[in-house]
């Protein structure tokens, strides 16, 4: 069974890029893989970038990807708090991630996710307990 894992929306967008067929191909097996086994982990945040960019970048249409949306939050979907964003605040001074990635990696944490995949950020990296996993590579 998979860990506990947290998906930043770079991974979401593959699953529908028909442009890289090597990157979409693995992005929906670890999308189904983590399905099956009830350990897949979104944020609000995520759901939202995801939609803005599945629209401007992909031009899927805005009812598509509205079902689309709602079937993703079939994972978990964690929603930060105050203290959440104050932390990703402190994430993004002490190891200089974006405030936006920070985020991510201070919700992947407080979900109890050890996994973070994501191409975006510093893959093998730990913060806070997160291991950052591109899974391209």
């Amino acid at each position: 069974m998979p860990a506990r894992s947290f998906f930043d929306t770079n991974i979401l967008l593959y699953a529908d890029d028909k442009a890289a067929p090597a990157k979409q191909s693995r992005a929906i097996t670890l999308l189904a893989e983590h399905r099956r086994a009830g350990t897949g982990v979104v944020s609000m945040q995520v759901l939202q970038e995801y939609f803005v960019a599945v629209t401007r970048k992909l031009r899927v249409d805005a009812a598509i990807a509205r079902r689309k949306v709602e079937l993703l939050a079939e994972f978990d979907v964690a929603a930060p708090e105050l203290a959440d964003i104050l932390a990703a605040i402190d994430l993004h001074r002490l190891h200089g991630f974006s405030f936006w990635d920070a985020l991510v990696i201070r919700t992947a944490k407080q979900s109890g996710c050890p996994v973070l995949f994501s191409e975006d950020m510093q893959d093998g990296r730990e913060i806070d307990g997160v291991r950052i996993v591109n899974p391209f590579r």
